[in-house]
């Protein structure tokens, strides 16, 4: 699946990854390529330009830390961060609901004979 495929749900993936506990930009491209069964590969230049967006919002906070011999930047979510994916997370099930209702409308009530 193409990254532009998740155009305007990228904010609620990576807040939904993190959701978990602080993770830095290689494990959380890692863990939505799992997530997705292979499905969703987002390049690095998707990843932390949004990262670093989020951050600005307030919605992650990072640090640096050590893992194994590298240092690396973790991010982790912030209060605001969680209601922002709560939020994200009613809309996602408002959507899908809405669009599954067009792909696979209801079938027509049957009428008597």
């Amino acid at each position: 699946m193409r990254a532009d495929a998740v155009r305007g749900h990228l904010d609620g993936l990576l807040l939904a990854v993190l959701e978990t506990g602080p993770l830095h930009g290689y494990a959380i491209i890692s863990t939505i390529q799992e997530r997705s069964g292979g499905a969703l590969e987002l390049p690095t230049g998707t990843i932390y330009p949004a990262l670093n967006r989020l951050e600005r919002l307030g919605l992650l906070d990072s640090s640096w830390q050590s893992v194994g011999e590298r240092r690396r930047r973790c991010y982790q979510l912030t209060d605001a961060g969680r209601r922002s994916l709560d939020t994200q997370r009613g809309a996602w099930r408002e959507f899908t609901a809405t669009i599954s209702a067009v792909l696979n409308p209801a079938p027509a009530p049957r009428t008597a004979r």
